[in-house]
């Protein structure tokens, strides 16, 4: 098959699942769609991304299966440390001056960046007036996520982010070692909320005063991009805050104007009061 012919039918997979079960990924970068999607290829035995769009289309368990491979699932508890450092150390003291918070972790896959959040709130005195909202397309992902079991052999690389991000105690405070799974402390989900949402088809369902959405926007084209800066804007209160990955910028989108940066280094920018 051509390249042309095979780029075709890639597309016309792409327009199958949205038209079929609304899951818009038409706009994501291509280059990395057709790596995903070739994987996905060889992984189910199709010869072609038509027999998988067939497959799609007649057996609805397999966008379950499609999904673990369209969304992104690799993260870590304190993922980039001077990440969390920043919201330490610049962010929480405006966060203090509100009388409740509602933060929204966009794209949360399986949770560690929430449960991060957690941590880090409950270890700067903030975990009783805050609410967090996590959110994916993935919902086996989200299942994973409001479960909160971890490899443990992955702990020790989570305790090092911990200490590096500023973390006030131990990160074995909040697991307990389960054989071979380390199982997050339940009293972390108290104030959290998972759910289902794309931030390529749906709407603004809170006003928050800080989103952190990391490593997502870099999969979207610049229209997908643009929306998705867009809910973020309008879900955020005025001087609220936004976090992105460490390749993301906000620098090119048409709502730019909206936003100043606020930690630089850290991918941090906050909603201009008067936009």
């Amino acid at each position: 098959m051509t390249d042309k012919a095979d780029d075709l039918e890639l597309k016309l997979l792409l327009d199958a699942v949205y038209q079929r079960y609304h899951y818009d990924f038409r706009g994501y970068a291509m280059a990395s769609l057709k790596r995903r999607l070739s994987h996905a290829k060889d992984h189910f035995g199709c010869r072609s991304y038509s027999h998988l769009q067939e497959l799609v289309l007649h057996d609805e368990t397999m966008l379950t299966k499609l999904l673990s491979y369209l969304t992104v699932q690799v993260s870590e508890l304190f993922r980039d440390p001077d990440y969390f450092r920043a919201i330490r150390q610049d962010v929480v003291p405006y966060l203090k001056t509100y009388p409740s918070l509602k933060i929204w972790v966009a794209g949360c896959s399986s949770g560690e960046e929430l449960y991060s959040l957690a941590i880090l709130l409950r270890e700067e005195g903030l975990e009783d007036r805050s609410m967090l909202y996590g959110t994916d397309i993935n919902r086996e992902a989200l299942r994973q996520a409001e479960v909160g079991i971890y490899p443990l052999d992955r702990m020790p690389l989570f305790t090092e982010n911990h200490r590096r991000s500023g973390g006030k105690s131990s990160l074995s405070d909040y697991y307990t070692a389960n054989y071979d799974a380390a199982v997050l402390d339940k009293t972390l989900r108290r104030k959290v909320l998972f759910a289902d949402h794309s931030l390529v088809t749906d709407s603004v369902f809170a006003e928050v005063q800080l989103i952190s959405c990391r490593n997502v926007l870099i999969y979207f084209d610049r229209e997908f991009q643009d929306r998705a800066i867009g809910l973020f804007k309008d879900a955020l209160t005025p001087n609220g805050f936004v976090g992105i990955g460490a390749k993301e910028s906000l620098r090119f989108s048409r709502h730019s104007g909206a936003f100043a940066d606020f930690v630089r280094s850290a991918r941090i920018y906050q909603r201009r009061g008067d936009s």
